[in-house]
């Protein structure tokens, strides 16, 4: 199977990926991952609709992941003999819009999955002062974790992008103090110091 990213939300597909597209001869996603790719897709796209059985598909299949598929994507049910095409993550894009240098993040994900891990590493992450980019959970967003920054007694620009690449896509800063407020469910979170 092909594994390709294609974008955290319009218009981010690379060519690399727009190829793959568009010579696949069986194509599976999301609906939105669907969405984001449609205008390239001349096959029949397949929903997926349980994603551990993914190896049970052709191995001609391309299997589209929003985002990047190697950050909670899809890329984690590749195997060696798989195929990754990688897409515009959330990272990329936040750091572009808040101006924050890569190599200064750490990287975290709670995003459908149990937030503990995530937890664990935020406060890790944190006290070796590193700036942070997280995809959240339901129930562990932003007010979480300003209340577990606030609890560390920790001083922070906390940022929020919300629907990036789409028309009403948002993006707003506050404090560990005066944390934003999300308004989407399809958000990150950068922390930075």
């Amino acid at each position: 199977m092909i594994v390709v990213g294609v974008g955290v939300g319009p218009n981010m597909l690379t060519q690399e990926a727009i190829e793959v597209i568009s010579n696949a001869p069986v194509i599976y996603g999301s609906k939105r991952s669907i969405e984001l790719a449609e205008k390239f897709i001349k096959c029949e796209p397949h929903i997926i609709k349980d994603y551990k059985n993914l190896h049970l598909l052709p191995d001609d299949a391309v299997i589209l992941s929003t985002g990047d598929p190697m950050f909670s994507g899809l890329g984690k049910f590749a195997t060696e003999k798989d195929r990754v095409v990688t897409g515009v993550s959330s990272i990329q894009a936040a750091c572009a819009r808040f101006h924050v240098d890569m190599s200064t993040l750490a990287m975290i994900t709670a995003h459908g999955r149990d937030p503990a891990p995530a937890k664990d590493a935020l406060i890790r992450e944190v006290g070796l002062d590193k700036n942070i980019f997280m995809l959240p959970a339901d129930n562990f967003g932003v007010k979480e974790v300003a209340a577990l920054l606030r609890g560390m007694r920790i001083d922070a620009r906390i940022c929020i992008y919300e629907d990036i690449g789409y028309s009403y896509e948002r993006s707003v800063c506050g404090t560990v103090a005066n944390p934003p407020e999300n308004k989407s469910d399809v958000y990150c979170i950068m922390i930075v110091r």
